[in-house]
């Protein structure tokens, strides 16, 4: 049986996401890229590919997505966690979306946004089990937010229900056919952990994203179960090691900029989280899913 899940609960909390993204927008605008993307690229394979650069990778990162959930030239486009807007901003000036929204729980983010003014756009700061919209819409996209969409000590059972509470209302959303393109980090199956990176994770759950649990990719399939069909998958870890390789690079790079922003503590945490995390892709401790769902 599945486990009842109390709306409101069962993610992280408002606080817990603002204690992240709420850092500082100059702090995150001095390592990621032109278009403050702050997910997993997706690098180039060909001949070109040690020549590839963050910010191309970041595009066709968005490209990717935006074609799996069929989403150019749509009226109605909801992406949940939308950052600082890179992925509406595609939407609207490359894609021909009518109108896009865009969910976040960071005021830093939205502020931002808003003084950005994007034209066909609509960012509110709003939880997604809160969301109520005036229409349906044609394509549902989210990048990088599903990993808070279940607490760190929930049973299995408890997170599946969460999961399946998302995939309820992006179904009620969407019409037959419609559908999510879902980008998220999810459990490796390499369980083979020193004591050093043992300590590095819970340093991450601890002091980077607290309260947040990243999902077997098992419990993402289970809980969209007889509400969409998977249509697309595949599994990018070296992706995201070199994502990750990146922004810590240029981190350093600007490191006493960094430092005159947000500390030097923040500093020395996040390059310690990204240090880290570049080894948790490459041993697969960790993977990065992306997936298609469509509606049936």
């Amino acid at each position: 049986m599945t486990a009842a899940v109390q709306p409101g609960y069962a993610g992280a909390t408002a606080e817990a996401i603002r204690h992240h993204y709420d850092l500082s927008n100059d702090f995150f605008a001095l390592w990621l890229d032109e278009s403050m993307t702050y997910t997993c690229a997706l690098w180039d394979d060909g001949p070109d590919a040690a020549s590839d650069t963050l910010e191309a990778a970041q595009r066709r990162k968005l490209d990717h997505l935006v074609e799996g959930a069929r989403a150019a030239g749509a009226g109605r486009v909801l992406d949940v966690g939308c950052g600082w807007g890179s992925l509406l901003e595609r939407l609207v000036s490359v894609h021909g979306v009518g109108h896009a929204v865009g969910l976040t729980l960071s005021d830093s983010q939205a502020e931002l946004l808003r003084g950005r003014a994007l034209p066909r756009t609509e960012v509110r700061v709003e939880n997604w089990l809160d969301h109520e919209p005036a229409e349906p819409y044609d394509a549902i996209v989210s990048i990088g937010a599903f990993e808070h969409f279940a607490r760190t000590g929930l049973s299995r059972a408890e997170r599946v229900a969460a999961y399946r509470e998302f995939f309820e209302r992006c179904r009620s959303w969407l019409p037959a056919g419609g559908r999510i393109a879902l980008q998220t980090n999810v459990k490796g199956n390499n369980v083979r952990m020193d004591k050093q990176t043992v300590r590095d994770l819970m340093f991450i759950i601890d002091h980077i994203f607290p309260e947040s649990e990243i999902p077997a990719l098992a419990e993402v399939l289970e809980a969209a179960e007889k509400r969409f069909d998977v249509v697309r998958l595949r599994n990018d870890p070296d992706h995201y090691a070199r994502t990750c390789g990146e922004w810590l690079n240029r981190l350093t790079a600007r490191r006493e900029s960094a430092v005159a922003i947000a500390g030097e503590k923040n500093v020395a945490d996040y390059e310690r989280y990204l240090g880290a995390t570049v080894g948790h892709f490459t041993n697969r401790h960790l993977g990065l899913a992306r997936i298609v769902f469509e509606a049936v």
